[in-house]
């Protein structure tokens, strides 16, 4: 069964809706979404080495002039230097301001594609097909794109929202269970938004719901200004262990990982703040470590002061450190959090 998800998004009278499609076999649909956007001529394909489904008659692309578009693996290709070099490529390959982009990949192929997209020619029409879990729950979903800084992840971007987003599920079954764990710890994060028992739903209706909570929280604020910080529960620390561990899948803190550690981490700071108590946290690890078989354990990537150091810098932060954190009213942006007490916990919980 297909699932449909709507972002309902309006500005000034102008509604910029679009449709997120969850369910197998579904990838062929992204033909029929760059047919509604218009008089769409050429279409940009960015994609890596080895991403399923992601040919032109694979994606139902046979009305248009397609081009491929090939970026590196990890976070040391998110830079503007592939940004620019697609620009460049886009305009080899002939686009126009009336031509797209599809996204095809990870997180962080989506995240590349559509800064590409909104600034070619100023912005151009995206369409965004993850193939990772974590993709499908959160990162290709509210318009986000951006690419990392040595001084940290995510720090130059642009809202930009895609013209639909297309989930096919049957490219869950190509990840490696690392991948899977990954998208797992940004899944994780929702149980905490809404109370919701996603484990109790099947793989199709479980991805959906987490859709339709973001699509929620992105329509309530597109830009961040509030609401929405709260999709960043568990990242203050993840951020600073991803980039202290220079963002390795195979070294270091994978995102997802790196997010269920931030959960929990995060439960502990709201406990040691009085914010929740010893249950709520324990609730916290049993989500982490027991239903989503993560670890909640912080890696010894770097000291504590580097820690809270490189949390200072997250994009989210305004006075201060700025962390989301768990309490009577439920998860909420806390600003001026006391250094002294997250480098004392931090100096705790990571090992000898």
């Amino acid at each position: 069964m297909t699932r449909r998800v709507t972002v309902a998004l309006a500005t000034g009278g102008v509604d910029r809706s679009y449709d997120v499609v969850v369910g197998h076999g579904v990838r062929s649909s992204v033909g029929e979404v760059v047919a509604g956007i218009g008089a769409v001529r050429r279409v940009a394909i960015v994609t890596q080495e080895g991403i399923p489904f992601s040919s032109a008659a694979a994606l139902g692309l046979d009305a248009v002039q397609v081009s491929r578009h090939v970026i590196g693996d990890g976070e040391d290709h998110k830079t503007f230097d592939t940004v620019a070099r697609l620009c460049r490529e886009f305009v080899a390959a002939g686009l126009t301001r009336g031509d797209a982009v599809v996204a095809v990949g990870g997180g962080m192929v989506t995240d590349v594609a559509g800064f590409a997209a909104a600034s070619y020619h100023r912005g151009i029409a995206v369409v965004h097909v993850p193939t990772t879990l974590l993709g499908m729950v959160d990162a290709a979903i509210g318009g986000k794109t951006g690419a990392n800084l040595p001084e940290g992840k995510n720090l130059v971007g642009a809202f930009w929202q895609p013209a639909g987003v297309v989930c096919d599920l049957d490219a869950l079954a190509t990840l490696s269970e690392r991948e899977l764990r990954c998208g797992r710890g940004e899944m994780a994060k929702y149980h905490f938004l809404t109370g919701d028992d996603l484990q109790s739903m099947d793989l199709a209706d479980r991805v959906a719901r987490c859709v339709e909570i973001k699509a929620e929280v992105v329509a309530s604020d597109e830009r961040e200004s509030g609401r929405r910080a709260l999709l960043n529960y568990g990242h203050t620390l993840a951020h600073a262990l991803e980039i202290a561990s220079d963002h390795s899948i195979a070294h270091g803190e994978a995102h997802g990982e790196a997010v269920a550690i931030g959960l929990v981490f995060a439960a502990r700071l709201a406990e040691r703040l009085g914010r929740i108590d010893a249950e709520r946290v324990q609730a916290h690890v049993q989500v982490v470590d027991g239903e989503y078989a993560l670890s909640s354990a912080i890696p010894h990537v770097a000291g504590a002061d580097e820690l809270v150091a490189l949390m200072a810098r997250d994009k989210k932060a305004v006075d201060g450190l700025t962390f989301v954190l768990d309490g009577p009213q439920g998860v909420e942006v806390v600003v001026g959090v006391d250094g002294t007490v997250v480098r004392d916990l931090l100096a705790e919980l990571l090992p000898a």
